[in-house]
């Protein structure tokens, strides 16, 4: 798998991808809004200082049911939700109109098209993987399973090697081949080992999983059910190589910058040079984030029978490829990645997944309609004001922190001014001229687009970094700050209310997207970020005494989010999700900050009873309403970077003085901590 270093707002699945021509703003589809705040969410029964949270959202809470297919529901569900709703319009439109082969528009209908062309799929079954299915089947030896490996890649798969290529964390100018681990096909080490009974439920439904894609392949009911067995077992063996996802979070301990022969030397069971040409690597260095996994990953492959990694490979094609496969392989994977480890009672309608799928394919030309359809002009320049403010802000709270010496503040000043801040959509486009899209053919033409993808990579290797690149596409829900480009990324999906509307009153925006800006900004200064110089290089750039203090600090914010508990009283691991609650304090903190420096700021003319704090901190509250089911809690606790959105919320209001003041919490309130308990950053 990729580790992937960007520092995003919200989890990744609730994220959606959706990009030659400006937006014209006469043809922008927005609605024009005037109420921007959600009274009747909120319950006023509850105590703002025992639960903001269901203070600001309790009677939402109360009477929202969670669709049947949706793991959740909140702020950022119902605008994922719009932005589908909004792309499908695009897509059903254009794939009733005639085009020229080989256009952008054409490709676009054609992918999306073939993917709602339900008859074809169903008549060929898992025939579209056979070839692959095959091959494996045709392994006899050592040499042919590594060969086999190493070439799934050029074929549009990719078994058992996490291949990444991206800026090197010590020259972030320069591409470079990075290997991170790879090969289990539950989200990470933690599920093969916890032996609560929650994870051991987990574990059958996984072998029952692995059982029906073997039978419906044509295997007997008591060969797949070995293999399962077989497989899982192999995958704990794998797994105990797996670095944790906190191991995962710090830089330094994940580069490793190896040449072609030393990396040869720590894994001697792989012809390392055959398997770099096999999958087109051309490079005399490569970075390798975890080790372990690879000296054990060689051993394993000559030490297992073939036959078990034979079954393993299959299984991996089958639930790599089983979404575009016929209906009892699609079902077979919702049963246990939707139902039981996402708590979705019902599959997705299928027009939502193949405009997700057409997003992932050919994201940038879908983006391209997108934005010019959906996106005011007049709201970039809106947003860009906001950053440039918050900018400001956050350059004025690094000159007065008492915490940090003179030296380190010029270092921490610099990196802030050198932010590259993208808005809305990229400056110029992805090309997809290579890939050839035809009605009828779903599997094949996202075969096809898997191939560009990795053909794209790997051009990249060795070469200079380019930096106008975007790793979200426009209508992402979403924002990210990528620590190797040194750059806030705010993709127009996320402009839009109730994050953000150019027409709401700056309690609304600075409380909603404001924080969100002021997040990523922070992302740059995190447990993480802070590795990293202004030129997005490794590099320590920190006094010694800075460093020390800057520690505790943040280890202060570990502890106070570790003694925060949800379902059967389990914790939230405070170091797996450090970095993004740094963000978060330091987010709604600068984002108060800035709003205070605006006329409505200053004043104190209420809107609807509510004075400009209590709007503003309000706002900031309802955009992380949700309601989730147990499942997908239990599942983001383990995997997901960011802490459950009650704690989003009431976590850094508990450090904010102004929040106190607003809502007139005194000690005994459940949320009350002394004033010089409140942990402050940035």
């Amino acid at each position: 798998m990729k580790i992937n270093k960007w520092l995003i707002l919200a989890a990744p699945a609730l994220a959606v991808a959706a990009c030659k021509q400006q937006p014209k703003d006469k043809s922008a589809e927005v609605p024009k809004r005037t109420v921007f705040f959600d009274k009747s969410a909120m319950d006023t029964t509850v105590n703002p200082g025992d639960n903001f949270f269901e203070y600001a959202s309790g009677s939402w809470l109360k009477k929202t049911k969670i669709p049947e297919s949706q793991s959740g529901w909140g702020s950022f569900f119902t605008l994922y939700d719009d932005n589908l709703k909004n792309l499908n319009k695009i897509l059903v439109d254009i794939s009733k109109q005639e085009h020229d082969k080989g256009s952008n528009e054409q490709k676009v209908a054609d992918m999306y098209a073939s993917g709602m062309d339900t008859v074809a799929i169903e008549k060929l079954g898992y025939t579209p993987l056979k070839p692959t299915l095959d091959k494996i089947k045709s392994i006899k030896d050592y040499k042919d399973l590594t060969a086999f490996i190493a070439d799934s890649y050029k074929d549009g798969g990719g078994y058992m090697i996490g291949l990444y290529v991206g800026p090197d964390d010590k020259n972030s100018t320069k591409n470079l081949a990075q290997f991170s681990q790879a090969g289990l096909g539950m989200p990470n080490r933690d599920y093969y080992f916890k032996t609560d009974s929650a994870s051991v439920s987990i574990r059958k439904a996984y072998v029952d999983y692995i059982t029906k894609m073997f039978t419906l392949t044509g295997t007997d009911a008591a060969t797949a059910a070995k293999n399962a067995g077989d497989i899982l077992k192999l995958e704990t063996t794998i797994a105990q190589s797996h670095s944790t996802p906190v191991e995962l979070r710090d830089p330094v301990k994940n580069y490793h910058k190896y040449t072609v022969n030393q990396l040869q030397q720590q894994v001697p069971e792989i012809d390392i040079k055959d398997v770099f040409k096999r999958m087109g690597i051309s490079t005399d260095t490569i970075l390798v984030g975890q080790p372990k996994y690879y000296v054990a990953l060689g051993k394993l492959l000559k030490t297992q029978p073939i036959e078990v990694w034979k079954n393993k490979l299959s299984f991996m094609a089958l639930n790599s490829w089983s979404s575009y496969l016929s209906k009892p392989f699609r079902d077979a994977r919702f049963d246990f990645f939707g139902r039981k480890l996402n708590g979705q009672k019902s599959q997705q309608e299928r027009w939502k997944a193949i405009v997700q799928e057409t997003d992932d394919d050919l994201g940038e030309l879908l983006g391209q309609l997108y934005v010019e359809k959906y996106f005011p002009a007049d709201a970039k320049k809106r947003m860009l004001d906001l950053v440039n403010n918050l900018q400001d802000v956050y350059r004025d709270r690094i000159q007065k922190l008492d915490w940090m010496g003179d030296e380190t503040k010029k270092k921490a000043e610099d990196k802030l001014n050198s932010f590259t801040k993208k808005i809305g959509y990229p400056d110029k486009w992805k090309k997809y001229d290579d890939i050839d899209v035809n009605r009828g053919e779903f599997f094949k033409n996202v075969q096809t687009a898997a191939k560009h993808n990795y053909k794209e990579k790997i051009d990249r290797i060795n070469k200079t970094v380019d930096k106008t690149e975007w790793g979200m596409t426009p209508p992402t829900v979403n924002a990210y700050y990528n620590p190797s480009f040194n750059e806030i990324v705010f993709p127009a999906g996320i402009l839009q209310f109730p994050f953000f509307d150019k027409d709401a009153d700056d309690a609304i925006n600075y409380g909603a997207i404001g924080a969100v800006i002021g997040h990523e900004m922070t992302h740059g200064f995190d447990d993480q970020g802070s590795q990293y110089d202004k030129d997005g290089n490794l590099k320590v750039w920190w006094t010694k005494n800075d460093e020390t203090k800057f520690k505790a600090k943040t280890a202060a914010i570990a502890t106070q989010y570790s003694a925060y508990t949800i379902l059967d009283n389990q914790h939230v691991n405070g170091n797996l999700t450090l970095g993004e609650n740094i963000a978060d304090n330091g987010g709604v903190a600068i984002a108060y900050q800035a709003f205070k420096n605006t006329p409505q700021g200053k004043g104190n003319t209420k809107i609807d009873g509510l004075t400009p704090d209590q709007r503003f901190f309000l706002a900031y509250a309802q955009v992380w309403r949700i309601k989730s089911r147990d499942e997908s809690l239990r599942m983001r606790l383990s995997v997901d970077p960011h802490s459950p959105e009650m704690y989003r919320v009431n976590g850094p209001l508990s450090n904010i003085d102004a929040w106190y003041k607003a809502f007139n919490i005194k000690p005994g309130d459940k949320l009350y901590k002394p004033e010089d308990k409140r942990i402050k950053i940035w």
